[in-house]
C-alpha cells in the first residue's frame, strides 16, 4: 500500500495514527482518497481505508473533484480536523469527524490559502496555527472554529536559510518550548530529497534552520522528494517519511526511523534503514528483498509480475548494482544462504558486511534461469559471523546479466 507524505499524531487514546497521500499510479501524484494507518506498538499496523475523498463513492468535496495531495490532521474540543489540498484548484480545506480514523465530512474550502501541504498546530492555550506553501512557506493563525484563517497575520516564518532550503511539505509541532518546522527540502542533490527542519520560540516565526533529519536518496534511482513528519510515541522521538519505488518519483511508502532531541535542541541526522522502528533484524527470518533501505545501481523494487498474489521484488539489477540491510543481527550460528532469484544469464551475488567492498562472507553463484517468470533456490556455505551487521548484497554477472530477486535467508 503506497502511502506518502506521513503525518504522524499521538492521540488522546495513547495510539499513533498516520495521515497521508496516497499514490496509485505513475502517470499522477496521489490519488481522490486518504486512507488512515494506526498502531499501538509501531510494529502491527492497521488501516482504514476511504477515510476521506474528493470524488467517487466518498466524495466530501462539493465544490470540485480534482487530486488530494498532502493532509494533516489537528484535534480540538472533541473534533478531528482533516486539512487537505488539491493542487489543480489551488486550494486547500477541511472536513470533520468525531473519531481520528474518520470518515471525515463535509469539506469546506479554506479561503486565502491557495496552494500545498497544509500543517496545523493547536498550541498549549487553544490558539491554532495553520502552515502552507511551495517554494516559499506561510503561517497564519486559525479563528477559533479551526475552518478559517485570520488573514490579516499571514507572514513568511523561515530564515534566509531556511527559505532556501524549503521545497514544500510544511508540518510542525512543539517540543517544550521550541517549535520545530519540518519540510522537504532541496538544499542537496537539487531535489527535495531531505526533510529539513528549523526552530523557533514563536509559532509564527521566524525559524532558525538548523540543518537535515533524513535524506531518501538512494532510496530508488527516480526519487524525486520527501516530506514527513516527527512525532513522539512512548517517550521516543521519530521522523516520519516516504521512499519511492518502481523506478518511479511515485509509489512511494512510509516509512520510520527513531530520532534523538539533544539537549540542545538540535536533531541528528538519520540514516534509512531496513528495521525502521524495530531492533535489528535476526538474520535467520527470511528477508523479502524489497525490504532493501537503500540501493546503487539500476536495481529498484517494482510489483512482482510472475505470479496473482501480490507481492513486490528486487529487479532490474545488472553488473555492479546492490542492495543494502540494516541492521541484521548474527545470534546464532549460521552457515548457509540461500535466495531466491530469476536471472537472465550466469552471475553470482557476494555477501559482504558493513560496506560494498567489505568482508566477505559468502558468494552464491546464480545459473541461468528457464524464463522470465522461472525462479529457482540458490544455496551457498558463508563464514562465520557475529554481531550486528548492514550486509550488502553486491551484484556480479556475464554478458549483462540480468537479475530479479523475490528473497532471502541465512540458515
Amino acid at each position: 500500500m503506497y502511502i506518502a507524505d506521513p503525518e504522524a499524531h499521538v492521540w488522546q487514546d495513547g495510539k499513533i495514527y498516520v495521515y497521508g497521500s496516497r499514490d496509485e499510479s505513475d502517470d499522477f501524484w496521489c490519488s481522490y482518497k486518504h486512507h488512515v494507518l494506526f498502531s499501538d506498538n509501531l510494529q502491527d499496523w492497521n488501516v482504514i481505508e476511504n477515510s476521506f475523498a474528493s470524488k467517487g463513492e466518498f466524495d466530501q468535496v462539493d465544490y470540485h473533484d480534482q487530486l488530494l495531495f498532502a493532509p494533516d490532521c489537528a484535534y480540538k474540543n472533541g473534533t478531528y480536523y482533516l486539512y487537505y489540498c488539491s493542487p489543480k484548484t489551488l486550494c486547500e480545506g477541511v472536513a470533520r469527524s468525531k473519531s481520528p480514523l474518520g470518515p471525515f465530512s463535509a469539506g469546506k474550502e479554506i479561503i486565502g490559502a491557495n496552494q500545498i501541504d497544509p500543517a496545523v498546530l493547536v498550541d498549549d492555550d487553544g490558539q491554532a496555527y495553520y502552515y502552507w506553501g511551495q517554494g516559499k512557506p506561510k503561517v497564519a493563525k486559525l479563528k477559533a472554529n479551526m475552518t478559517e484563517i485570520d488573514s490579516s497575520t499571514i507572514t513568511l516564518p523561515l530564515d534566509e536559510a531556511g527559505n532556501k532550503a524549503f521545497h514544500e511539505g510544511s508540518s510542525i509541532r512543539k517540543i517544550g518550548d521550541w517549535y520545530y518546522f519540518v519540510c522537504a527540502d532541496d538544499s542537496r542533490e537539487n531535489r527535495p530529497t531531505c526533510l529539513g527542519y528549523a526552530t523557533s520560540k514563536n509559532p509564527m516565526g521566524p525559524f532558525e534552520y538548523k540543518g537535515v533529519i533524513i535524506d531518501n536518496i538512494g532510496c530508488d534511482p527516480a526519487v524525486w522528494n520527501n516530506h514527513g513528519s516527527i512525532e513522539k510515541f512512548k517517550d521516543q522521538w521519530y521522523v516520519f517519511y516516504h521512499r519511492s519505488t518502481h523506478n518511479s518519483q511515485k509509489f512511494r511508502k512510509a516509512c520510520i526511523e527513531p530520532i534523538k532531541i539533544n539537549k540542545d535542541g538540535t536533531i541528528d541526522e538519520v540514516e534509512m534503514t531496513t528495521q525502521g522502528a524495530g531492533k535489528a533484524l535476526a538474520a535467520g527470518d527470511l528477508m523479502q528483498a524489497e525490504r532493501a533501505c537503500l540501493l546503487s545501481g539500476k536495481v529498484f523494487i517494482d510489483e512482482s509480475k510472475s505470479n496473482d498474489i501480490p507481492n513486490e521484488e528486487l529487479t532490474n539489477i545488472a553488473e555492479g548494482d546492490y542492495a543494502v540491510y540494516k541492521y541484521l543481527n548474527f545470534e546464532k550460528q549460521l552457515k548457509n544462504f540461500r535466495i531466491k532469484t530469476n536471472v537472465s544469464n550466469n552471475g553470482l551475488v557476494e555477501l559482504r558486511l558493513d560496506e560494498p567492498d567489505g568482508t566477505l562472507i559468502g558468494s552464491c553463484n546464480l545459473s541461468k534461469t528457464m524464463n522470465k517468470t522461472a525462479f529457482q533456490i540458490s544455496n551457498c556455505e558463508i563464514e562465520s559471523v557475529k554481531g550486528k551487521h548492514a550486509l550488502y548484497l553486491v551484484f556480479k554477472g556475464e554478458n549483462n546479466s540480468f537479475f530479479t530477486i523475490d528473497w532471502f535467508q541465512f540458515y
